[in-house]
């Protein structure tokens, strides 16, 4: 281990020649047109973090399962190799040192950690796949009886109640049964992050990370439910009156109401800023909402909105902006949107499905005069703020989950696929897709852990959580695509899960702040000294 921590010690030196570089860039040049080393520089520092993040992991095992060991090797093998010789940032963008003039400091990397880059890896990946191919995983304790039985809990439910049928739920675009949902309120799947004085487990991140892990392991619809009740949630929490939370909060943490979350408009992603959805008052004092919203997910079956809109018209930007609880009849399959003033179309998608995507158009829909959020106008998107830290480190748990039912998949079928003999798990080609999967989920799990202690000691954690959200995306998206191209021309057949566990990790980079803005939120705030 202190081989590991040599090179993790020489990694964290580069990030930090790394961070000078692109600070004395952005003395003269906006970071904007500064992307490409930004954002390579937020994926360096990424990469670090996940090293640290595996480090631990592999010191807190203390050598009780042997292939935590090998994981380690191949983990700083390859993320240090990928610094030294090019970060993916997408499929067709790689980040060279020299492209923040880092080709100096990627020599010193590169000599200071030779043992790992000169070596050859290909006994151990071998020897990774092997032990999965016999039952073997590497550790998942949490070294807390508490958390390891949550995990359990979870995991039989995802095995009994989702994984035999996900895969139905999503080639007919039905919803998630209603009955699947119950089950996941009586869990307590919808108040885990909620006060227990309001009925929820009064719990924290790290527990919603299991607990969104393993349910988007069977389908990230079902990971994905508890996304709007996190969401809605911790908004309450936070800024909401003694009287909002009194009314709203025991009734999402039972899973009565099941919120949805209403920002994005047409041709409005990221830039909040420039939304046009208006809520005025009328002469009762009650909110009259007027506008368009698209992407919105699980519309028609929720029963609250939080709806971000614009109340302040002579307000610029962000500060015209108020969030509003607005309270909705459940739809149905034949009137999926029968409150007055509301309607919607639903967006066919590749995958993600089980709630359904809308686009939602308001004309004159009212809400009760105490919809406000906090009782305030002009608070709604920093309101929405303080919940981006929860909302992406819960996505990044999704992401494992994915990751992991990718592996799972392609692991399966080359253990039980057979061809010139045998079976294809003995080809190089496939059982070091399958390692490599292992390592990059477990990585990018460690990593979503590290962002929910974070959260958890009350610490600001927007970088942890982007980086978390990161790596995560692309570990799901590349190992569902690994895994789809074990399954060669079968993984193309709908008929088999793993063609929609790859259109579910697609999303992954895009929902909960793109990868892009993921990168710069990063750059922006370790260069502007934050953490």
């Amino acid at each position: 281990m202190s081989n590991y921590g040599q090179a993790l010690r020489a990694a964290q030196d580069y990030r930090g020649a790394a961070q000078a570089a692109l600070a004395a860039r952005l003395q003269d040049t906006a970071i904007d047109s500064e992307q490409r080393a930004a954002h390579g520089f937020a994926w360096v520092a990424t990469t670090v973090a996940a090293l640290e993040a595996t480090l631990g992991w592999l010191e807190a095992g203390g050598g009780a399962n042997p292939l935590d060991a090998k994981i380690a090797a191949l983990a700083f093998a390859e993320g240090i190799g990928q610094l030294v010789g090019g970060l993916p940032m997408g499929q067709n963008e790689i980040f060279r040192p020299a492209d923040l003039g880092l080709t100096a400091a990627a020599a010193k990397l590169a000599a200071a950690c030779a043992p790992l880059l000169d070596a050859d890896h290909a006994a151990t990946r071998a020897e990774v796949a092997a032990a999965l191919a016999g039952g073997q995983w590497p550790s998942e304790t949490l070294h807390d009886t508490d958390l390891d039985a949550i995990r359990e809990q979870y995991r039989r439910f995802t095995d009994s109640e989702i994984v035999p049928h996900a895969h139905g739920w999503h080639l007919a675009n039905a919803l998630i049964p209603d009955a699947t949902v119950q089950a996941m309120a009586d869990l307590g799947t919808f108040g885990v992050c909620i006060p227990e004085e309001f009925g929820g487990l009064g719990l924290g991140k790290l527990v919603m990370c299991i607990v969104t892990e393993e349910l988007s392991r069977g389908w990230i619809g079902t990971g994905s439910l508890g996304t709007r009740s996190e969401i809605a949630g911790e908004l309450i929490v936070l800024g909401g009156t003694d009287a909002q939370k009194a009314d709203w909060l025991p009734r999402i943490a039972s899973g009565e109401v099941l919120p949805t979350a209403v920002f994005t408009e047409p041709d409005v992603g990221s830039d909040l800023g420039s939304l046009q959805t208006r809520a005025r008052r009328d002469a009762d004092g009650d909110w009259v909402i007027d506008g368009a919203k698209n992407w919105i997910t699980h519309a028609a079956r929720s029963d609250m909105m939080t709806l971000l809109a614009r109340t302040l018209p002579d307000a610029k930007g962000y500060a015209g902006l108020s969030m509003l609880l607005v309270p909705k009849p459940r739809g149905s399959e034949e009137t999926p949107f029968p409150a007055a003033g509301m309607s919607g179309s639903e967006i066919e998608v590749l995958g993600y499905r089980g709630m359904r995507e809308y686009a939602l158009q308001f004309d004159a829909m009212y809400a009760p005069a105490d919809a406000l959020l906090g009782g305030e106008e002009g608070q709604g998107f920093k309101q929405l703020m303080r919940t981006f830290e929860g909302a992406r480190i819960q996505t990044a748990a999704r992401a494992v989950g994915v990751a992991r039912r990718a592996l799972e998949l392609g692991l399966d079928y080359a253990t039980t696929r057979k061809q010139f003999g045998k079976a294809i798990l003995h080809f190089p080609r496939v059982s070091d897709k399958l390692a490599m999967s292992l390592v990059d989920f477990v990585t990018a799990r460690e990593l979503s852990y590290a962002a929910a202690r974070a959260k958890d000691g009350g610490k600001r954690c927007d970088i942890e959580a982007g980086m978390a959200k990161l790596l995560g995306a692309r570990a799901a998206w590349s190992n569902a695509d690994a895994s789809l191209q074990i399954h060669g021309g079968n993984g193309y057949a709908m008929e088999y899960e793993i063609s929609r566990v790859l259109c579910d990790a697609r999303i992954l980079n895009i929902f909960e702040g793109a990868a892009e803005i993921q990168a710069q939120v990063i750059a922006r705030g370790l260069v502007g000294g934050r953490n």
